[in-house]
């Protein structure tokens, strides 16, 4: 698990599962929309257009953090799952 973004609107969170014998076997991110209160869990397709949608932004250096908010924001409109705190 990687802290990624953390953000005052959003914190992104990558998890990797590798397999005993090498290559990565799962793997996704966790997005938390912490205003709202809800996380999603993206991974396999969705999770390959977030991260080349980040890469892309990255590479047009954006100005502000407030970019990469917004994009986030793209994500957790998905999101069904309310933040539970244990």
């Amino acid at each position: 698990m990687q802290m990624l973004y953390n953000s005052d609107s959003f914190a992104v969170v990558q998890l990797v599962a590798e397999a005993e014998d090498g290559p990565l076997a799962r793997g996704g991110y966790e997005i938390v929309d912490k205003f709202a209160r809800k996380e999603i869990f993206i991974e396999g397709a969705v999770a390959e257009s977030f991260e080349r949608g980040v890469q892309a932004l990255i590479e047009a250096r954006p100005e502000s953090a407030e970019a990469f908010d917004e994009f986030i924001e793209r994500y957790t409109q998905l999101a069904q799952q309310p933040l539970m705190v244990h």
